[in-house]
C-alpha cells in the first residue's frame, strides 16, 4: 500500500498497487465459489517456475498449433519470436533470462519435415533432446473431452519411469516443467485433468486427459504426440553427454532403408517379369520344334558334286535348222488344238 501526502495540509489518501488489485478480485472470486467457506483467502505463490515456449524459423503449421496448445493448457507459460536458424544454441539461456524463465521448451525444424524438441532447465542444466512423431493437435483431433482454461493438471507417470536413472531424470524434467505452480496468478484452483506420460516401444508418448467424474472416468481432450529420446545433457543446450538412446535412429536413416526397401521391391518385380517372359519364349521354341515332323522325310540321293573349271562349248547353230525347229513346233501345236 502506497501512502501519498497532499502539499501542505498533510491529509493522507491511498493509492493501491496493481498486486492488491489482483490479489482482492481472486480473493471475491474464490469467494463466490465458495459460499460456505468466506474466510478463504488466496495463498502465496512461492513457486516461481516459467517456462518459454518458442521455436525456430522452418516448422509447419502443425507445430505452431502444438506450441500454441500447451500454450494455453500451461498458464505459467511464455511466448517469443521464432529464433533464427544459424544462431547458437546457448543463446537460447539468454532469451530466457531476459524473459525471467527457468524452464525452456524449444522446438526445432531441420528439413521442413523433422521436428526436434528441447527440454531444459536454464541455465544450468540438465537438458534432453527427443524427437518428436504422431503429432495430433487440439483443432485436428476435436475430441468430446473439455476442461477449465488455467486450471492445475494432475501428472500421470508409467512406473518405468522409477526403474530406470534416466527416466527418473527426465520424469524429474516433467515435473518442474509441465505442472502449473500452485497460487499462479493465471491459474484456477481447479484440478480437472490429467497429463499422462507413457513408456512404450521405447517411447514417451504424451495424452491429456479430462477427469470427468469423481471414480475416476476420464476422456481424452489432446493434444498428443510421440517423445522419442536421443540424448541427454548435463548443461543447458549442450555439455557432456549423461545419456544416448542406443536404439535411436535418425529419420534421415529411416527415410534411406525407406527407398533401398521400396527399390528391392522394383527389382524383385523386374527379375519376376524376365523370368515370365524366358518361360514364355521356351514354350513357343517348343511348340513351333515338332519331333514328329522328320518321320515322312526321305533323305535324296546324293549326288557327286561336279565342279567344271573350264566353260561349255557354245554349239554353232545353222538359221536353216532352226527354221525347221519351230515350223515343227507350229505344227504340233495346231494338231493339238484340232
Amino acid at each position: 500500500m502506497l501512502v501519498f501526502y497532499g502539499c501542505g495540509e498533510g491529509v493522507p489518501f491511498i493509492k493501491e498497487t496493481k498486486m492488491q488489485r489482483k490479489r482482492e478480485k481472486l480473493t471475491s472470486i474464490l469467494r463466490k465459489r465458495h459460499p460456505r467457506y468466506p474466510h478463504l483467502k488466496p495463498g502465496k505463490w512461492t513457486n516461481k517456475e516459467r517456462v518459454l515456449i518458442f521455436s525456430s524459423r522452418g516448422i509447419n503449421f502443425r507445430t505452431r498449433h502444438l506450441m500454441q496448445d500447451l500454450r494455453t493448457m500451461m498458464p505459467h507459460a511464455k511466448a517469443d519470436t521464432k529464433m533464427d536458424r544459424k544462431d547458437k544454441l546457448f543463446v537460447i539461456n539468454e532469451v530466457c533470462e531476459i524473459k525471467n524463465c527457468n524452464k525452456c521448451l524449444y522446438f526445432e525444424a531441420k528439413k521442413k519435415q523433422d521436428l526436434y524438441m528441447w527440454i531444459s532447465n536454464s541455465p544450468h542444466g540438465p537438458s534432453a533432446k527427443f524427437l518428436v512423431q504422431n503429432i495430433h493437435t487440439l483443432a485436428e483431433l476435436k475430441l468430446t473431452g473439455n476442461c477449465l482454461k488455467g486450471s492445475r493438471p494432475l501428472l500421470s507417470f508409467d512406473p518405468k519411469f522409477d526403474k530406470e536413472p534416466h527416466y527418473a531424470l527426465l520424469k524429474e524434467l516433467f515435473i518442474q516443467t509441465f505442472s502449473t505452480p500452485r497460487y499462479h496468478p493465471k491459474s484456477q484452483p481447479f484440478v480437472d485433468h490429467v497429463f499422462t506420460f507413457t513408456i512404450a516401444d521405447n517411447r514417451i508418448w504424451f495424452r491429456n486427459y479430462q477427469i470427468i467424474e469423481e471414480d475416476g472416468s476420464l476422456v481424452e481432450i489432446g493434444p498428443r504426440f510421440v517423445l522419442n529420446l536421443m540424448k541427454i545433457f548435463q548443461g543447458s543446450f549442450g555439455g557432456p553427454t549423461l545419456y544416448e538412446n542406443p536404439d535411436f535412429r535418425s529419420p534421415n536413416m529411416h527415410r534411406r532403408e525407406m527407398r533401398l526397401a521400396a527399390a528391392a521391391k522394383v527389382r524383385e518385380k523386374q527379375m519376376v517379369k524376365e523370368m515370365q517372359k524366358g518361360k514364355k519364349t521356351s514354350a513357343k521354341e517348343d511348340l513351333e520344334s515338332d519331333v514328329t515332323a522328320d518321320v515322312f522325310l526321305t533323305p535324296a540321293e546324293e549326288k557327286p558334286a561336279d565342279i567344271q573349271t573350264e566353260a561349255p562349248e557354245t554349239k554353232a547353230v545353222s538359221h536353216l535348222e532352226a527354221y525347221v525347229k519351230r515350223r515343227a513346233l507350229i505344227c504340233k501345236y495346231k494338231e493339238s488344238c484340232i
